[in-house]
C-alpha cells in the first residue's frame, strides 16, 4: 500500500476566476466572516497578504473538532488563478509527513467558474484515514466565497 495520496474536489461556484482566486490568495482572513461555522480566524505570521513565502494560520474545523494549521503560500499564480499552501505546523502534520492544498479557479465564464481543490499528502502509516474532512471543508469554502460575493445585477 502507498502512504502517498492525492484527493481532489471539482464545484461550479457562480463567482468569477479572479474574485475566487483574488480571495484564497489575498484575503483567506474574510474566511471567518463568511463560514463562521467552519472557519474561525486566520491570522497572519509572517509576509504579506497575498505573497508567495507568507506564512498564515488556520483555526477551523476539522471532523466536528476545531483545529490549527500552519501553512506556508508555496505557490501564486495569478495567470492560472491558481494558490498552493505547505502545512507547516498543527494537526495534520501528527498524521501526515506532508500536506499540500492547491486550490485553481477556472473561468467558465464572467460570472462563474470550476473551483478546483486537490490535496497532495504523505501519510505516516497506512492507518491513517484519506483527509476526507479537509475535502469538506473546501467545498464549504466554495460556498462561502460564492455567497458572498454574488453577481453584480445589470
Amino acid at each position: 500500500m502507498t502512504l502517498s495520496g492525492q484527493l481532489e474536489t471539482e464545484l461550479e461556484a457562480k463567482v468569477s476566476a479572479s474574485i475566487f482566486h483574488d480571495v484564497l490568495s489575498g484575503r483567506p482572513h474574510h474566511f471567518s466572516n463568511m463560514i463562521p461555522d467552519h472557519v474561525h480566524g486566520v491570522e497572519l505570521h509572517e509576509g504579506e497578504w497575498g505573497k508567495p513565502g507568507t506564512v498564515i494560520t488556520w483555526t477551523y474545523k476539522h471532523d466536528g473538532v476545531t483545529e490549527i494549521a500552519k501553512e506556508i503560500i508555496e505557490e501564486i499564480d495569478d495567470e492560472k488563478n491558481s494558490t498552493t499552501f505547505k502545512v507547516i505546523e498543527g494537526h495534520l502534520l501528527d498524521k501526515y509527513n506532508s500536506f499540500y492544498v492547491t486550490v485553481q479557479a477556472i473561468p467558465k465564464g464572467e460570472h462563474s467558474c470550476l473551483a478546483r481543490w486537490t490535496i497532495k499528502y504523505e501519510k505516516k502509516s497506512e492507518d491513517v484515514p484519506d483527509p476526507q474532512g479537509i475535502v469538506n471543508l473546501a467545498i464549504e469554502m466554495t460556498k462561502g466565497i460564492e455567497a458572498h460575493h454574488p453577481p453584480k445585477q445589470a
